[in-house]
């Protein structure tokens, strides 16, 4: 690959607002992001401390503590662990407007099933299962725009 394929691809990410491109050939690996980095933001968003801010403020006022007791019901809505958007494009659940979804909610899923595709550039990707087991939760909308890393579904 030389200079002008990497700068046309540049200018292809720039004409789709695309943020991050990966490319794995024989002997040849180019991996180009842009814009902030979402995980280095993500590891520096949990490193900071919350809990101590947080702690004045519901002192003085007695009803935050159901509030507080009420969180963790939330929390085995986002139960299971988390598949996420491999690259930025299109999220479609089925692979043509008159089929079935690919998979729904409680639909026990295999290694390698396709779960949905990413279309992206006018390409349609397949999103495979890493791992089996049972899909908890639908979190992307079907034909939504999805970026790199967001959650597309939960799987236990």
């Amino acid at each position: 690959m030389d200079l002008q394929e990497i700068r046309r691809i540049v200018e292809l990410m720039n004409e789709h607002g695309l943020t991050h491109f990966d490319l794995t050939k024989k002997d040849f690996h180019l991996k180009l992001k842009k814009g902030p980095d979402f995980e280095d933001l993500r590891a520096l968003l949990a490193s900071l401390p919350t809990a101590p801010a947080a702690a004045p403020a519901a002192a003085p006022v007695a009803v935050a503590a159901p509030a507080a007791s009420g969180a963790p019901a939330a929390a085995p809505a986002a139960e299971g662990s988390e598949i996420t958007s491999p690259m930025v494009g299109t999220f479609y659940r089925k692979s043509a407007p008159d089929a079935p979804n690919f998979v729904d909610v409680g639909s026990t899923v295999s290694e390698g099933q396709t779960l949905c595709i990413i279309e992206a550039m006018k390409v349609m990707n397949e999103i495979k299962a890493e791992k089996s087991g049972t899909i908890c939760a639908v979190v992307a909308e079907d034909a939504t725009p999805v970026q790199f890393g967001d959650v597309l579904f939960r799987i236990k």
